[in-house]
């Protein structure tokens, strides 16, 4: 006698392809547009930065909220900038505690004095300099950005 395989019996043939979807798009429209139209829509999806030109126009047609980010590459400059020169003010601040440190475990307390004394002067100008650092980005800020 042969014995038969119940799990060939029980077990659904697997069809492939893919899962279907439980909502789907099945229903198409085709519009027209001039060329300033065109321009203006393909201006309107890059500004979105949505990825699908068909998602975008349905949240157009729906009045779905469109997010835009609008990258101003003048102050992404600025703010690179400003980022490094920060980074910068850090490092010598690093630079200031380990100097101060190196003067009093090396030299007499007189000459420490002295050399600090310098380091004071120069530390006087980066101040100052940091205040008018923050004063044109205050402006800029204002000027720019807050609009």
């Amino acid at each position: 006698m042969r014995k038969e395989n119940n799990k060939d019996n029980t077990k659904s043939k697997n069809k492939g392809g893919r899962i279907p979807k439980v909502n789907p798009r099945i229903h198409r429209h085709v519009f027209r547009l001039n060329k300033e139209e065109n321009i203006k829509l393909l201006s309107l999806f890059e500004e979105s930065g949505m990825s699908n030109k068909a998602k975008f126009i349905i949240s157009l047609l729906f009045n779905k909220e469109i997010k835009t980010v609008k990258i101003d590459k003048g102050t992404l400059d600025f703010y690179m900038r400003l980022t490094t020169f920060h980074g910068q003010f850090r490092a010598i601040g690093v630079n200031y505690n380990q100097v101060v440190k190196i003067l009093y475990s090396h030299f007499t307390e007189k000459k420490a004095a002295i050399s600090l004394y310098k380091l004071e002067k120069q530390t006087k100008e980066l101040a100052s300099l940091c205040q008018k650092i923050i004063q044109i980005t205050e402006q800029f800020d204002t000027k720019y950005l807050k609009k």
